[in-house]
């Protein structure tokens, strides 16, 4: 059965899940959400396997006319939604009915919001994933973003016994300001001089940014004298800074799978969120660390997730 009725699609409006694994070696990239903390948590918010598929919202929301009765919770990005003609407050579960109309704004901070749906978003699973590909047309609904006039259904689903919410002390505070920590390599031997301008610069999100990678402004990284702009293609990774012809660093994000640039670092996993969430002009800064600092922040970012897993299934 239809659940929703896309009224306004938003700007770039897709059904992503954790992502699509155990396929680069063909060329087929994760894809999946680019805010996994955000999105897990709107599925405990209600009552769904972190797993389930979500809509990512970019920048502006969409506006939906619900058709059947669903729990939903909204998460990452503030994009200030509306459910009749009033505030619905974000990070918690909210019932709404049939005949009920939910307006999902533009992002006044970060850029990516998820909803999640009781039972989660029904759109076929394609490689063990129901994540969209927008550049290969695959998976999530009909390999594309949302369009005014789709119908989008979810999976069936008991709908909760009360209410849930997020402590506001835990929802994530989206900065101007982000600070990567970052592991040099695997190709920082082509650089010496752009090394050091890396960690001690800040940069600026450029207008260039999207799901394939965010494309930084500011200092330009310059190559080893003798050493080639460009490298054999290689298996890349989210993360990886890419460091192209014009010196201005590239985060790869979730739609590759190889590159051809030297990589002068990368982004340790549990701060590619913050990337996601960046918007144009914010500034983000390098800091250089080492793989056991980074298995330590993994470590307290996976005990953070697991308290609201407890925290939320008492509620």
């Amino acid at each position: 059965m239809n659940t929703f009725l896309v009224i306004a699609p938003g700007t770039f409006t897709t059904v992503q899940d954790i992502g699509r694994a155990g396929y680069r070696h063909i060329g087929v990239p994760p894809s999946g959400v680019l805010d996994p903390f955000a999105c897990r948590v709107a599925n405990l918010l209600v009552g769904n396997p972190e797993d389930c598929a979500v809509l990512e919202m970019t920048l502006n929301g969409t506006s939906l006319a619900v058709l059947e009765e669903v729990d939903v919770a909204l998460t990452g990005a503030d994009m200030a939604a509306v459910l009749n003609h009033r505030p619905m407050d974000a990070w918690c579960s909210v019932r709404l009915m049939p005949g009920d109309l939910l307006t999902i704004g533009q992002a006044h901070s970060a850029c990516r919001g998820y909803l999640a749906v009781t039972g989660g978003v029904d759109v076929p699973v394609i490689m063990g994933s129901r994540s969209t590909n927008t550049m290969a047309a695959m998976g999530g609904f009909r390999g594309r973003a949302l369009k005014k006039g789709d119908f989008i259904q979810v999976s069936r689903c008991r709908l909760l016994g009360r209410p849930r919410k997020l402590p506001s002390e835990l929802i994530p505070d989206y900065r101007d300001t982000a600070v990567l920590h970052a592991i040099p390599g695997p190709q920082d031997d082509y650089f010496t001089e752009g090394l050091q301008r890396l960690f001690t610069r800040p940069f600026a999100v450029s207008t260039r940014a999207d799901r394939m990678g965010c494309r930084l402004d500011g200092p330009r990284i310059p190559h080893r004298k003798a050493m080639p702009e460009s490298i054999i293609s290689e298996p890349i990774v989210p993360g990886g800074i890419q460091i192209p012809a014009d010196g201005h660093p590239i985060i790869l994000l979730n739609e590759q799978t190889a590159g051809g640039y030297a990589k002068i670092a990368t982004v340790i996993s549990s701060d590619l969120p913050k990337v996601a969430q960046a918007t144009a002009g914010d500034t983000i800064r390098f800091k250089q660390t080492d793989l056991q600092t980074a298995f330590h922040i993994r470590l307290k970012a996976v005990q953070h997730l697991a308290h609201i897993r407890k925290l939320v299934a008492r509620k």
